[in-house]
């Protein structure tokens, strides 16, 4: 008989007695599929509880496979300390939640995707599962988790050096349409700034940057300030100008009446302050860390205020990511319009879609004109201002410049939007990419790519992969 050492995590921040039903059903799950399961059965919130858990799995002796059961979003802390005392077969089983149109219950993918990111950033081997517990043949791909995992070969290192091209090369070169928006992009990002508020949250990986090779490769500049600054400029922000800003607000979105009046108010401070910072040290886009401090600190949610900025073609990357922030501004740059960062939340290979997905953060003008935007609150945190709309149907473009397996890459997929019903509450798409979802989740996780895509309307493919080429570096088409 199969023995699975068995790590259940989660945060207390999404829905927990939906965690719990999910959790048992996972776990009925593996004993129908013949599996003997050790560890403990509760929820691990924390290092502490994992760590007790590992304990416990240890005492009960040799195992085939120890499994993390990825019931909602976690960041990777947990999971990396778990894989480096593995002394087994690693893998990761994410669950899927049903797309009803309510709150992110869950959010496991987005979880195993950080996991899958932050064990290839360490080189460690792993399999990779999303799949309900009642899903045909989960009896099959339980037990095939446990075997040996190895590596992917790593590709050959970029360099970031002149393309030797002489001038005749350069000018036949200038005939593409392609290879002219290329040349555009990289003149809009010659000696430009993205500036970073606060840090990266600890276990996101995947929002690491490097100064020096944004520097060398697009001279890119990245600036830096506190969250205690961006308060204090909030908190001084002239009520006339405050209110302002709400009556523009109130004339595109629906529901401010509704949510809660101060926090409003110190949604709209957040705005002017995001505003202030990208004047004064003329920012091209920024990456703010939107929580927990943003809650726990100062009292809103900045999902909406860095909407407000992407749709003043300001890009704001969400958990101080830089490199997403980079990448929304080349598809802004290629596009003309407002570009927006998603996380992929869920993949339904029965009929072929995923859905892309975040808070609240969407420019205005990506909105469904079928549905007028709504406020809301942020679902875990019970805060404004957050957006809430489907994205309007169309040919949409994601990009990533990405460091996946420490390896530079540009990661580029083309996809459709389809008018469908909100799949969760804040912002989100269902979109059909151009290979099957099923090859493009596996790819992702294979790749251990990041968690952010920017996205923009069109078909830009062709002008990103001239630019990598400038760049010298590889493209990781998904679709």
């Amino acid at each position: 008989m199969l023995t699975y050492g068995v790590a259940a995590l989660a945060r207390p921040t999404f829905d927990v007695p939906f965690a719990e039903q999910t959790r048992d059903r996972a776990f009925a799950a593996l004993e129908s599929a013949g599996i003997r399961v050790v560890g403990p059965r509760e929820l691990l919130f924390d290092r502490a509880a994992a760590e007790r858990a590992m304990a416990e799995i240890a005492a009960a002796g040799p195992i085939d496979l120890l499994l993390i059961m990825q019931v909602t979003f976690t960041d990777a802390t947990m999971t990396v300390k778990l894989a480096r005392e593995a002394a087994t077969p690693l893998a990761v089983w994410a669950l899927p939640e049903p797309r009803i149109g309510g709150r992110l219950r869950l959010n496991a993918y987005c979880g195993l995707n950080l996991a899958a990111h932050a064990l290839g950033r360490a080189g460690v081997a792993h399999g990779s599962l999303y799949a309900d517990p009642a899903a045909p043949g989960i009896t099959a791909s339980l037990r095939a988790l446990a075997r040996s995992y190895s590596l992917p070969a790593a590709p050959a290192a970029a360099m970031i050096t002149d393309d030797g091209a002489t001038a005749a090369d350069r000018a036949d070169r200038a005939d593409s349409a392609a290879e002219r928006a290329a040349d555009a992009v990289l003149g809009a990002l010659a000696d430009s700034q993205i500036t970073v508020v606060g840090r990266h949250p600890d276990g996101f990986d995947t929002c690491e940057f490097d100064p020096a090779l944004l520097a060398r490769l697009a001279g890119i500049r990245v600036g830096h300030v506190t969250l205690d600054e961006l308060f204090a400029r909030a908190r001084a922000a002239d009520a006339d100008r405050v209110a302002a800003v709400r009556e523009s607000a109130a004339a595109r979105v629906v529901g401010l009446d509704e949510v809660d009046a101060e926090q409003l108010d110190r949604s709209f401070r957040v705005f002017c302050a995001l505003e202030d910072v990208q004047r004064d040290t003329g920012a091209r886009g920024l990456a703010v860390r939107c929580w927990p401090e943003m809650f726990t600190e100062y009292g809103c949610a900045a999902c909406g205020p860095m909407a407000m900025m992407n749709q003043k073609q300001v890009p704001a990357a969400c958990e101080a990511d830089v490199n997403g922030s980079v990448t929304q501004l080349i598809l802004q740059e290629l596009a003309g319009e407002p570009a927006w960062m998603a996380d992929l939340v869920d993949i339904t290979v029965a009929d072929d879609t995923a859905v892309l997905w975040h808070c609240g953060l969407a420019p205005l003008s990506m909105c469904d004109p079928q549905f007028i935007p709504e406020a809301t609150i942020h679902t875990n945190r019970r805060m404004p201002l957050l957006h809430q709309f489907p994205i309007k149907p169309g040919r949409i473009t994601l990009a990533r410049l990405s460091r996946s397996r420490n390896s530079l890459k540009l990661v580029l997929a083309g996809a459709e939007v389809l008018r469908a019903p909100m799949a969760f509450t804040g912002c989100s798409g269902t979109v059909r990419f151009d290979r099957p979802a099923g090859e493009v989740s596996a790819r992702i996780l294979d790749e251990a790519l990041e968690h952010h895509f920017a996205l923009a309307y069109g078909d830009h493919r062709a002008a990103l992969r001239a630019l990598a080429a400038r760049w010298q570096v590889p493209v990781l088409e998904l679709a």
